[in-house]
């Protein structure tokens, strides 16, 4: 088994994988400040939840966002697991040519999704990643990645309108009935849901217009579940995008 761990700034999701198959996923809230140790403890027992041997895992791979966590995860991976797992960033093979001012600052997260999306569905493609921000990638038609829009993720502004205000309260996220709200809660969720779900199908068609084309459209992240569905384009959504791009990565990786 291979074990992928993406580290966002909002959860780590951790994801066995054997023989290109998903045995099981995972999700840890990400703390910066926790050791190698307590990583360790913790990947230890939840692979043990889903009954995952210790010796059964043979190597992993990590992305990550939050630079401070890289060399505690890989120290924790190699406490429990005895493997050198591979890192996502500079001088990684990907199989995609990145064509921006400076490659090397693109995000891993990133990566992961474009190298999934191009080998899975093939390019060129619109790739949205809605996590803690919100991140629209493209991809030309040889598998390129050229650029990247990063707006505040649906979550940002949820909390936002919550601790900003003195009367909004924080709520759950789900689509109301209406979109003209009846109650502050379904007025909030009508604001969240359906306009992010607008500002999707408004970002769509801005990047349509710029491409010159109608570009296939694939979605993941925490948040697509609750918002894709209200946009009015025809977008793929694929959950586990990020993993499978990770599995892909360490195929080209290991030695």
């Amino acid at each position: 088994m291979i074990l992928a761990i993406d580290i966002g700034n909002t959860n780590i999701v951790l994801g066995g994988i054997e023989e290109n198959q998903l045995k099981f996923v995972a999700r840890i809230a990400t703390n910066a400040v926790k050791t190698e140790d307590e990583y360790a403890t913790k990947i230890k027992s939840i692979l043990a939840l889903h009954k995952v041997d210790n010796k059964s895992v043979k190597g992993a791979i990590i992305s990550s966002v939050v630079p401070p966590l890289n060399s505690i995860m890989k120290k924790a991976v190699n406490i429990v697991y005895g493997v050198d797992a591979i890192m996502v960033g500079p001088g990684i093979k990907t199989g995609i040519n990145i064509q921006c001012d400076n490659p090397s600052t693109v995000g891993a997260d990133l990566i992961c999704a474009c190298v999934a999306s191009h080998h899975i569905y093939g390019s060129p493609s619109l790739v949205i990643d809605m996590g803690t921000a919100t991140k629209m990638m493209v991809m030309d038609d040889k598998g390129t990645f050229i650029g990247v829009s990063i707006i505040p993720g649906v979550g940002i502004g949820l909390k936002a309108l919550a601790s900003g205000t003195a009367q909004l309260p924080q709520i759950s996220l789900e689509a109301p009935k209406s979109v003209i709200g009846k109650n502050t809660a379904d007025c909030m969720r009508s604001g969240v849901v359906f306009g992010n779900a607008s500002l999707i199908d408004g970002m769509i068609e801005r990047f349509n217009e710029e491409m010159g084309q109608e570009l296939p459209i694939i979605a993941t992240g925490g948040l697509s579940s609750t918002i894709i569905p209200h946009c009015k384009h025809n977008i793929t959504f694929d959950e586990h995008l990020l993993l499978k791009g990770l599995k892909i990565l360490y195929d080209k990786n290991y030695k």
